[in-house]
Formats: structure tokens, sequence, C-alpha cells
């Protein structure tokens, strides 16, 4: 009999496939009070790219992306009228071509888009019904709204990924401290007790469609598709 599958494994949530919970002890949010604010701290977060701000505006404390240049000690402000690095504004506020990141979805949300080092995005061009078009990373434009907040400048760790791991172990503990599938296995490259497409024959591959009510151990492939194939004009 064999093993279950790392689907079904991930699905149980064993301590291998838990969440470790102490990467996620620091929530990225935007304060509720305005004014000068000043980075107390500038710290590490295993569940995040870069590296997080601690910042303190009047008797509340929250933590933020550093942007790029970001100093202990540094007095930025939230909602102000001056643009300038680390100034927390609405996107009503903010020229068009200025550099953002940390962009609210909604207003209130706390900044949900554009989060990981080294990123940002641009303040693309202002609409009518009180929205603003913002130019993303990808080179696509979103549209929110103009009451959204975001911070000014670029989020620090741009050469984070230029940085080889070297060794196996590290990538390891960086993966293990997100919860991360690592390293991946192809399915047809294993037995075929641990995988439905396991085995050394028939490594020719071809789609598999697995039933809707199939067990997790069999659930690999397709599920129920509506269609599979090429689809004709």
């Amino acid at each position: 009999m064999g093993k279950r599958i790392i689907s079904q494994a991930r699905g149980k949530g064993s301590l291998t496939y838990q969440v470790r919970k102490q990467a996620y002890i620091y929530t990225v949010k935007y304060p509720m009070k305005e004014g000068e604010a000043e980075i107390i701290n500038i710290i590490h977060s295993a569940a995040h790219t870069a590296p997080l701000a601690k910042i303190k505006v009047a008797d509340e404390i929250f933590y933020s992306p550093a942007f790029n240049g970001a100093v202990v000690g540094q007095k930025i402000m939230i909602n102000p009228t001056e643009v300038k690095d680390g100034n927390v504004m609405v996107l009503k506020n903010i020229p068009v071509g200025t550099k953002i990141y940390n962009i609210e979805r909604n207003p209130g949300d706390g900044g949900k888009m554009v989060r990981t080092s080294g990123n940002s995005a641009a303040v693309y061009k202002k609409l009518e019904n009180r929205n603003v078009s913002v130019l993303m990373p990808s080179k696509q434009q979103v549209v929110l709204s103009e009451d959204c907040r975001a911070t000014i400048g670029i989020i620090a760790g741009e050469g984070r990924t230029q940085k080889p791991f070297m060794q196996a172990g590290r990538m390891h503990y960086k993966m293990k401290a997100r919860n991360k599938l690592w390293p991946r296995t192809s399915a047809v490259k294993m037995n075929a007790i641990d995988h439905p497409f396991g085995s050394g024959r028939g490594k020719r591959i071809k789609s598999k469609i697995a039933k809707r009510n199939a067990p997790p151990g069999a659930r690999v492939g397709h599920i129920r598709p509506s269609r599979t194939g090429w689809k004709r004009r």
C-alpha cells in the first residue's frame, strides 16, 4: 500500500505542511491616525520579501514595507500634501507619473497590491467618476477609487533576486518559513505507489480527466473539466 500523495498530505495539514505562524506575526496595514510619523525600527519578516518599517504615529504603531533609502528615526507624513518618499497619500493627491507601492484595492483595506521587494507602480492618469488609473509592474492598468491610499517611493530590497541561494539547505529554510512546497517533483517520475501518474511505463504524458467525486488520492490532472482538447473555431 502506498503512502499519501503530496496533495493529500498538504490537505491533511500535518506538521510538515503547516503554516509557520511565527513568520506571520507582522501585519502590513495603514494607520487610522494622520500627521507626522517616525520610523522607529526596520525589521526582517520571514513572511515578506521586503524589510518592514515599524512606524509610530501619535499613539498608534503600524508596519509597512520600507521604501528605498529609509533609515531609523526618519520622519514621514500620513495624508500630507507634499510628495516625498515614504509619505502615505490618497491617489487623488498624487501627481501623475509618481512611483507608489502598497496600494489599497478598496479604501481602508490597509494596502493589498505591490508589496514585494524592489517593486513599484505608477499613477497613470486621472479619470472621471472619481477614479484613478494605476500602471502596475506587469504593465497592466488598474482602475481604483481616488480615495485609496498608497505610499510614495520604491520598495527596498531591489537586488534580492540577483543573489543566488548556492545551497539547497538555504532554499529549504526559505521555503519552509512560508510553507511553500519545495522541491517540486514531477508526478511521472514517482513510483506507481506514490502517485497515479507514477511508474516507469507510459511516460508519454497525456491529460487525465479525474471524476468530480474522486477521492483525494485520485483527484489529479483535469478535475471534471467542461471540455478538453483544442477548441475548433
